[in-house]
């Protein structure tokens, strides 16, 4: 494993922390308390800010990095791409509310979109001007993807969409959605899906928010009533559409497993905020907290290293999101046993106790999103281990 940057990617890193010091405040030193995005006008209000970051990072030639200059990219590495995240997030910005277009509907559209998908979509997406949501999951299915049954009916150059989805990231702001769902119901699992591009503002769409635990509604359910969708958004071929979510999919743990968010000096700022720890068995804890940072960041070393020598990384990326999510969850159970009772308070006297509450109640989203825990411990056993594959079942579907 490589710790050290080259001398062009020290260069590159010196180039891009020059530019992020002059148009973003510092996240660590700002001064400025965590808080979390505590209602539906703060969240609306994030969804702009990463709007406007993300114009700001194309107009400065700074957006879609790895991405080809024929779709308004940098056309780098892979490896630049890390370098900037990793300097990007010393800094008060972001683009999460972004992440299902940048970092899962561009890479699949890039690798199976027709050319007049990509020249539609790509730059729009890049500029921060279109939003994307992820029509994926159902009631009936869970993580058991193949056997959704929203159906998607030819009739001449348009697909009749009839089905429900369910927690749909941000699919109140968002202008378009990808959508998978079943072209042929004669054949069962995985074989007879078609991965659809979807206009939101399409007839038939009924976006219904789910308001959380955490009380913001980051989830939606959404109804799809007779949706005409051109034949034309069809991206990769008919009923070959597990193929195309595949890519989508792999892009998804990525992009989850890269982290962000919470770091070490968060959980050393509440220490110091609760006046220390002196029971033993919380320093433990959060000693245990501080090495799960660094196995993540060790990890992410190993997918460095491969990707500055042009390998495609190998088991170490399969766990990134395992191992982030059970991260997650260790953090969001330290915060709230560090604050004791005032972190249930809506006023209590530590001024983050509402971003450490958010980050308890909203863990088991992480811990589902993206693949549960067990669907990834299934990954990394069959794909990575080369264990026996789980018994089969065969679906029956309604017809």
């Amino acid at each position: 494993m490589d710790f050290d940057d080259t001398e062009e990617e020290a260069a590159f890193r010196a180039e891009a922390r020059t530019w992020l010091e002059s148009h973003a405040p510092y996240r660590v030193d700002s001064g400025k308390p965590r808080v979390p995005v505590a209602d539906d006008d703060a969240q609306a209000h994030h969804v702009q800010a990463c709007r406007r970051w993300q114009r700001t990072l194309y107009d400065a030639h700074w957006a879609g990095i790895t991405w080809p200059e024929q779709f308004g990219g940098r056309g780098g590495t892979a490896m630049q791409q890390v370098i900037f995240s990793q300097e990007q997030a010393r800094f008060d910005v972001a683009t999460g509310a972004l992440t299902v277009g940048l970092g899962m509907v561009g890479p699949t559209l890039m690798t199976w979109g027709r050319p007049a998908q990509q020249d539609r979509h790509l730059e729009p997406m890049l500029r921060g001007e279109e939003m994307w949501c992820q029509l994926f999951s159902e009631p009936a299915a869970g993580s058991d993807l193949p056997a959704l049954i929203t159906r998607a009916e030819r009739d001449g150059d348009h697909f009749v969409v009839n089905g429900q989805k369910v927690w749909t990231t941000m699919a109140q702001y968002s202008d378009w959605a990808i959508l998978l769902a079943r072209t042929d119901r004669s054949v069962p699992g995985r074989g007879g899906l078609s991965y659809l591009l979807v206009d939101m503002a399409t007839p038939g769409i009924d976006v219904r928010p789910l308001r959380q635990i955490t009380g913001v509604a980051h989830f939606n359910e959404v109804f799809l009533t007779d949706v005409r969708v051109p034949a034309a958004n069809l991206v990769g071929a008919e009923g070959e559409g597990w193929n195309v979510a595949r890519t989508t999919l792999a892009a998804e743990r990525m992009a989850i497993g890269a982290g962000g968010g919470t770091s070490f000096a968060d959980v050393a700022a509440l220490c110091r905020e609760v006046g220390g720890v002196s029971d033993p068995v919380r320093r433990q804890e959060v000693a245990q907290a501080y090495i799960g940072f660094e196995l993540l960041r060790y990890l992410g070393f190993r997918v460095q290293t491969a990707l500055s020598q042009g390998r495609a990384p190998g088991a170490e990326a399969s766990l990134l999101k395992l191992a982030f999510s059970r991260q997650s969850a260790r953090l969001g159970d330290l915060g709230m046993a560090l604050l004791g009772p005032s972190g249930i308070a809506t006023d209590g006297r530590a001024s983050a106790a509402g971003f450490w509450r958010d980050r308890f109640l909203g863990q088991w989203s992480m811990r589902i999103g993206g693949g549960t825990d067990e669907i990834q411990r299934n990954q990394i056993g069959e794909r990575v281990l080369g264990l026996p594959r789980e018994p089969s079942v065969q679906i029956q579907y309604p017809t």
